[in-house]
């Protein structure tokens, strides 16, 4: 009888390690994703965010996850803890363009392959990741001055802009605004009369429109290289007593629900979707990369537009 326990006790005891086992480092054999976000500075990066957490849980990826903050050296540090943890694959949304060299040579050298998602860094070496996923953020800027030129046709009296920049360094704040001043710079009538960043936060927006109303200088439109800086400038502009989307035309970038429902709502009065749900995108990237599979080095997504009427009749089954 003791022996029978004494077997089955042991049994019990093979069995339990090989569970424990296949629960511990990177899930038993899953694939594990060492991921650097960016921050949590808008409602377009929690967005980003939960679609990448939800997409890594859905595709059995085991995901080691940082949030940087804004700021690059925290990357830097994510980065090389994950080199250090020997992760499968490394993805980030890089804080700034420039001073990536350095690490990912590191990752290179320790035959990690990268990914970046959202946004690009401007080293020359581009086999120092194996693709950038994300947005066209020239396009984006265009596609706002696009709006700005076409509403302001039939006019041949000056227009002032200003200009609410992202993250200074940041692929899409460059981007965007090259794209932006690209397309009004064709007619001489439109003016940039006031530029400055409001590092994509809702705060910071309102912060810094609150300064340009100030300075007494007119407005005709804000362009907002995002939906929350955006949405912190109407409040500053409704407590200077002006009308959002009427005394100065509003136009911004991500398509997020809180900018939507202000289109809607008459306070901005164009948007230009910059999807943040990358998150199943980014899973099949990773299991090709792991598995040594080609991939495009560039893959853009897929985005639209919108007015007043396209914004109130997307709200309904708006996710983010």
């Amino acid at each position: 009888m003791f022996k029978r326990l004494v077997i089955a006790a042991s049994a019990l005891t093979l069995v339990t390690a090989a569970a424990v086992g296949c629960g511990s480092n990177s899930g038993g054999g899953a694939i594990t994703l060492g991921f650097s976000q960016v921050g949590a500075e808008s409602g377009w990066r929690t967005a980003n965010t939960q679609s990448i957490q939800d997409s890594a849980k859905s595709a059995g990826l085991n995901l080691k996850f940082a949030d940087a903050q804004q700021k690059q050296e925290n990357q830097i540090k994510a980065i090389r803890s994950f080199i250090q943890q020997r992760v499968d694959v490394i993805a980030f949304s890089p804080v700034v363009q420039s001073g990536w060299d350095t690490v990912l040579k590191e990752v290179k050298d320790a035959k990690i392959p990268v990914i970046l998602t959202d946004r690009a860094v401007d080293s020359k070496d581009t086999s120092l990741y194996a693709t950038f996923l994300g947005s066209d953020f020239v396009e984006e800027g265009r596609k706002a001055g696009q709006w700005v030129t076409d509403a302001f046709k039939g006019t041949g009296e000056t227009v002032n802009i200003a200009e609410l920049q992202g993250t200074t360094g940041s692929a899409p704040a460059i981007d965007r605004k090259k794209g932006f001043a690209d397309t009004v710079a064709a007619d001489p009538k439109f003016k940039v009369i006031a530029s400055q960043t409001g590092d994509f936060t809702r705060a910071k927006g309102k912060e810094v429109m609150q300064a340009f109303l100030a300075s007494r200088q007119k407005i005709d439109v804000l362009f907002a290289h995002n939906d929350d800086m955006a949405l912190g400038a109407i409040q500053a502009i409704e407590e200077a007593g002006l009308k959002p989307g009427k005394d100065i035309k509003i136009v911004s970038i991500d398509g997020v629900r809180d900018a939507l429902q202000a289109l809607a709502d008459g306070k901005e009065n164009f948007v230009v979707e910059c999807n943040p749900l990358l998150g199943p995108q980014l899973m099949e990237l990773v299991k090709k990369v792991k598995d040594g599979q080609p991939v495009p080095q560039r893959i853009v997504t897929e985005e639209t537009t919108f007015t007043p009427e396209q914004a109130a009749a997307a709200l309904p089954g708006r996710k983010y």
